[in-house]
């Protein structure tokens, strides 16, 4: 039987520039592989045809996904045997923690031919520039948008009645927990449950809360407090000691977007745009923080001033897209020089030797 996969985003192109949330999903693990090499090396491919493999010997699979590529794959992780297989080239470079006991370098530079990049040695270099001058562009519009954002959640922030929306969310606690405590430390992983990408706005929530029997949609506005609710169920979470998976919102990663606990088979997201859902199936229940908290009104109220702000990071956002789009395309092209520099089987003995690690674990 094929194993399930997880998938989800654990670096993102954020309001705040580029964020990384590696580490906490890298914890515990018994064996990482660290992929060094430059675009075009077959990193992204190796590891998928890692997950394509274990998983079909019935193996659970967590994807990371590349926010910067909707094609590639940043790591792989088999939880079950704790290995890991991760591309540890910028900008998500991982720290070791116990290099040659836990972590292994592998370069794939080993299988290209340096004469051949060395000749083109300046068009790399011109291209490299490029991509970073296109990826700040977009941060900087991302970080516009984030500013604009700001400003329509003051226009809701003044019509908040902060009392009501605590006490949603102390219902909200009682219902998730009842009286369920747990019997250990709990685990935290910080991920992105979508992120801006070259092709737009991509998230994972229907795969990451499949299965889950209590799932709760939470509505609102900008500013209405729904990180907030969720930060504080995610901080009950971890001190009644169960495992929780916390995922930060792919523009602000200071805001949070979901908190899963898989122990009570429960999902507590944020269903507005981009990532806007409705309930589809029994254990799905709607919690509206504008219409239990916000001054009825507040949206006909300030409804031109609304427009307007909406309006001004939505363009943002697009703007910042254009950018990441033309980061990929440039990275395509540099790929190029790479894949013809590359002796493909020498990546096949790299896999080879890799799988053969994995097997040892099982």
């Amino acid at each position: 039987m094929t194993g399930k996969v997880l998938n989800y985003y654990a670096g993102g192109n954020t309001g705040r520039g580029f964020y990384n949330l590696f580490d906490s999903n890298l914890k515990g693990l018994d064996r990482l592989y660290i992929l060094k090499g430059g675009p075009g090396t077959g990193k992204s491919s190796l590891m998928k045809r890692l997950a394509a493999e274990w998983g079909e010997k019935g193996y659970s699979i967590e994807l990371i996904h590349c926010s910067s590529d909707n094609n590639s794959i940043d790591g792989v992780i088999i939880p079950s045997l704790k290995v890991g297989v991760v591309d540890g080239t910028a900008p998500h470079v991982i720290e070791p923690l116990a290099p040659g006991a836990i972590e292994e370098y592998i370069n794939l530079g080993r299988a290209w031919n340096s004469a051949y990049l060395m000749q083109h040695k300046e068009e790399i270099v011109d291209i490299q520039k490029e991509i970073s001058g296109k990826f700040q562009s977009a941060y900087d519009s991302f970080s516009q948008g984030l500013r604009e954002h700001d400003d329509l959640e003051e226009i809701y922030i003044k019509e908040m009645n902060f009392e009501k929306a605590n006490q949603l969310t102390m219902e909200l606690v009682d219902k998730i927990f009842s009286d369920h405590i747990g019997d250990k430390e709990a685990i935290v992983r910080d991920r992105f449950l979508g992120a801006a990408t070259p092709k737009g706005a991509v998230d994972f929530i229907a795969n990451l809360t499949e299965g889950l029997t209590k799932r709760y949609f939470i509505k609102g506005r900008a500013g209405t407090g729904k990180s907030t609710l969720l930060k504080k169920i995610a901080a009950v979470s971890e001190e009644r000691g169960f495992d929780t998976e916390i995922y930060h919102c792919g523009f602000d990663p200071h805001s949070l977007d979901m908190v899963i606990i898989r122990e009570l088979g429960v999902a507590i997201f944020d269903s507005t745009d981009p990532h806007e859902y409705f309930p589809d199936r029994e254990g799905d229940e709607i919690v509206d923080l504008y219409l239990a908290a916000v001054t009825p009104g507040t949206d006909e109220k300030y409804a031109i001033e609304i427009k307007d702000v909406h309006k001004r990071y939505k363009d943002k956002m697009k703007e910042g897209t254009a950018y990441l789009a033309q980061a990929k395309a440039l990275h395509d092209e540099l790929e190029k020089y790479y894949i013809e520099a590359m002796d493909y089987s020498i990546v096949e003995e790299i896999y080879e030797e890799i799988n053969a690690g994995i097997q040892m674990l099982e």
